[in-house]
């Protein structure tokens, strides 16, 4: 493998020539600078980004923190951002956050030791005030599907209120009357939005949602089987279910096929995301569209652009809503 002092002799250049051209510094002439790049190609030799880092004091890289590794939700936020950093020749540095905060705290912190500068952050332990503190020390620092006003303009966030009221609302169109609910049981913003959006709803159309009628598991398939088990064992009639994510309302999908009821013609359901996994279910799985991928190339585009020097634009928000994807697990009363 070539070597920058391969590159010095084969150009007749000093290592310090080599070094401003590989990190493109100034004092170089045009054309010298063009035989050094020209020769570095020819002899296939590839920069070193650690090393360039510690003489730029800046990485070619963009840290991202995400939840969970095997969620299919959060791998389409990672693609999302895969998507922006191809096209501008920049590396991910992934790490996991398990929603809990010394491991968000730590992987934001691993981040910084790399002398990550853009970072695309998804904290949901986090208080407002450490995440504040992170954005005024972090020149691309960026959240994502979290709003803090303080840093709005760096927040780029869902409505869950309104995804909520959305997916209730739909069902009380189809006729439904009688709802229940599976969600996270994490204590987060997201449930206790997407909550407060289905008790506008159901309030607005002269409706309830009795605490009885809500479940709470972790939000993945097993959970929404315990979920679906728990709202069973209990004799309570519903006609609807609405589930906090479409892996949730897959696993309550199965418990209802295992106990010979039929979706949905026996109870409706509706689920949050739109993964994958929806048009794969059977039937096929009518949610609520979150453009998590749309975001997250946002949110990149932003870190990105926030690293390099402009600073974040005032006044501005970056607020995305979900959508209803109508399929064939809610049938019309």
């Amino acid at each position: 493998m070539a070597t920058i002092k391969d590159i010095a002799q084969a150009a007749g250049v000093s290592l310090a020539t080599v070094s401003r051209v590989i990190n493109d510094g100034p004092k170089v002439g045009a054309k010298t600078r063009e035989r050094v790049k020209t020769i570095m190609k020819e002899l296939g030799y590839r920069p070193n980004a650690n090393a360039r880092a510690l003489v730029t004091q800046r990485s070619a890289s963009l840290g991202v923190v995400i939840a969970e590794l095997h969620d299919p939700f959060f791998a389409t936020l990672a693609h999302g951002v895969e998507t922006v950093t191809r096209k501008q020749n920049v590396q991910i540095l992934l790490s996991a956050g398990s929603i809990a905060r010394e491991t968000e705290l730590k992987a934001i912190e691993t981040l910084l030791e790399h002398r990550v500068e853009a970072m695309v952050v998804h904290s949901k332990t986090l208080d407002d005030d450490t995440l504040i503190a992170f954005a005024n020390q972090i020149p691309g620092f960026v959240l994502i599907n979290r709003y803090i006003p303080a840093i709005a303009n760096r927040c780029v966030w869902l409505d869950n209120v309104t995804g909520g009221r959305l997916m209730a609302e739909y069902a009380i169109r189809q006729g439904h009357e009688h709802l229940a609910l599976i969600s996270s049981h994490y204590q987060i913003d997201d449930p206790a939005q997407r909550l407060e959006g289905i008790r506008l709803a159901t309030s607005n159309a002269g409706l309830t949602l009795p605490d009885s009628m809500i479940e709470y598991a972790t939000p993945d398939q097993e959970g929404g089987e315990l979920a679906m088990q728990n709202l069973l064992a209990t004799g309570t009639h519903f006609t609807a279910l609405l589930a906090y994510n479409d892996a949730m309302a897959a696993g309550a999908m199965a418990v209802m096929q295992d106990h010979g009821i039929d979706v949905p013609e026996q109870v409706s359901i509706i689920g949050y995301d739109d993964v994958l996994l929806a048009k794969y279910c059977r039937p096929k799985l009518t949610t609520l569209r979150y453009p998590i991928e749309m975001m997250a190339a946002k949110a990149a585009e932003l870190a990105l652009k926030y690293a390099s020097g402009t600073a974040p634009e005032e006044g501005l928000t970056f607020k995305y809503t979900p959508t209803i994807v109508k399929r064939d697990s809610v049938a019309r009363l």
